[in-house]
C-alpha cells in the first residue's frame, strides 16, 4: 500500500512536470508568459558517424520579451559567480549529441559590462592606468530579443522534436 501511494505521487509529479514544456516546430512562434519564442531550421545535411547515418540540422532560436516585465540579476560583489541566467530552454528530444553537438539551446540574459579603471606599475616602475571590463549585471528588458544557434544531430529520416520551457 505504501509503495503504491509513493508510485502514485511520483507519477502525478511527472505528469505536472510535463505541462511546463510546450512543443515547438520549425518556423513556429510560441508565447510563454509574455515572451515570444521562435524556432527555425537553417539547413540540413546527411552525415555518417560511427557507421550509422544521421541528419545534421543547424537551427536558430530566439526569444523576445513582449511583456512589461524586465528580468534583472544585479551583482552585489566581485567576483560573484552567477550560473542561473537562462530565460528559456529549447530541448531537442531526439538529438543524439553525437560529434559533440547540442541537445538543447538555452537562451540567456544579456550581460552588462562596466569599465573599471585601475592604476598599476609597469616593468619600468611607471604608474599606468588601465581599464578592465567587469560584469555588473544580467538583464532582459521589455522589447529585447536574444538569439542563438545550435547543431542537432538526429537519426536519419527524423526531424528535430523540440520542446520549449520557461526558466523564469
Amino acid at each position: 500500500m505504501k509503495n503504491s501511494i509513493t508510485l502514485f505521487l511520483f507519477l502525478t509529479f511527472l505528469s505536472f512536470g510535463s505541462f511546463k514544456a510546450q512543443k515547438i516546430s520549425d518556423g513556429e512562434t510560441v508565447d510563454i508568459n509574455g515572451m515570444k519564442v521562435s524556432f527555425n531550421i537553417l539547413n540540413k545535411e546527411s552525415i555518417q558517424a560511427g557507421g550509422k547515418n544521421f541528419d545534421r540540422y543547424k537551427v536558430s532560436a530566439s526569444v523576445k520579451n513582449t511583456s512589461d516585465k524586465s528580468y534583472n540579476i544585479r551583482l552585489t560583489s566581485y567576483p560573484q559567480i552567477v550560473m542561473d541566467t537562462g530565460i528559456v530552454e529549447l530541448d531537442c528530444v531526439n538529438a543524439t549529441g553525437a560529434k559533440l553537438t547540442s541537445k538543447k539551446i538555452q537562451l540567456k540574459m544579456k550581460t552588462q559590462l562596466i569599465n573599471v579603471s585601475y592604476t598599476a606599475y609597469d616593468k619600468s616602475g611607471k604608474s599606468v592606468t588601465n581599464i578592465l571590463p567587469v560584469i555588473g549585471s544580467y538583464y532582459f528588458d521589455s522589447g529585447d530579443t536574444i538569439n542563438d544557434n545550435a547543431i542537432f544531430i538526429v537519426p536519419q529520416g527524423e526531424k528535430p522534436e523540440v520542446t520549449v520551457r520557461n526558466l523564469r
